[in-house]
């Protein structure tokens, strides 16, 4: 019997063993494939772009009053863009008040804050990237909450962004509020033509275009005021004999001053 011979093996029982020491079987089965865990797809890095994010969730009214504060914020300027108010530099507002800014202004000067409701002022302050590094306040819609950077009114007033940045301040603790370039009137000879110093640049109406209507502003105006009678509005008209609309007539909190004595009282040149 040859060495390989097992004892007591038989010549089949032989085959059997070799062919199981070389792998070998009569019905082989298929080798299984080694298990591979799988790995979850890595999450994307978020998006660079932040115009592409989100904007902050509304915020109620009464939770602006807990915005970061200035250093002199019970005194506030709000700035709509009438042309009365050309000769005041807002510069010079800095360190005496909060400022409160409307719509195009965000061009040459960066207010406390910039109000604007208009979706082409949205659309112009974000493809700028100013609401990145700046306070930029609008209401919600589906245009605005796809803006990374905006804030967020809630509840929504639906009014217009003068008397919208006015109710801002009113709500945000100031207690003397100054209100200028809100001249509820056109200019001409009838008054008849578009009264703002960006008339005639993108997004505004030409300088021989007619006024639009400042109803709305008149109205939402004296409701800020009536529904804040502690809060002492000063009107900044541009000489003695000035425009009173007749919703802000006899509204014991509204004085009316005269950019002369704005300037005195203030300070400023």
């Amino acid at each position: 019997m040859p060495k390989e011979y097992l004892p007591g093996e038989t010549p089949e029982q032989r085959k059997q063993r070799l062919r199981k020491l070389k792998g070998w079987s009569k019905n082989p089965q298929p080798i299984p494939a080694p298990v591979v865990k799988s790995t979850p797809k890595p999450t994307p890095r978020q998006v660079s772009n932040n115009t592409l994010q989100r904007s902050t969730p509304p915020k109620r009214i009464e939770e602006i009053t807990k915005q970061t504060t200035h250093p002199s914020k019970k005194v506030a300027f709000v700035l709509g863009n009438g042309t009365s108010r050309a000769s005041i530099d807002p510069e010079s507002l800095l360190g005496k008040g909060t400022i409160y800014g409307c719509n195009a202004l965000f061009r040459t000067f960066s207010p406390h804050y910039l109000i604007a409701v208009d979706t082409k002022m949205i659309k112009e302050i974000s493809t700028a990237g100013y609401q990145l590094k700046n306070s930029v306040w609008t209401n919600p819609n589906k245009y605005t909450r796809e803006i990374s950077g905006l804030n967020l009114f809630s509840p929504n007033l639906g009014w217009s962004s003068g008397p919208t940045a006015l109710n801002f301040a009113s709500l945000n603790g100031a207690e003397t509020i100054y209100i200028l370039g809100f001249d509820y009137r056109g200019l001409g000879k009838k008054n008849e033509l578009v009264n703002n110093l960006y008339a005639g640049t993108v997004n505004y109406k030409q300088q021989h275009d007619r006024a639009t209507y400042f109803g709305n502003w008149q109205r939402q105006t004296s409701m800020v005021i009536k529904r804040n009678p502690r809060t002492r509005y000063i009107r900044v008209v541009e000489k003695a004999e000035y425009f009173v609309p007749e919703n802000l007539i006899g509204l014991e909190n509204l004085e009316h001053q005269t950019i002369f004595k704005f300037k005195q009282n203030l300070g400023i040149s």
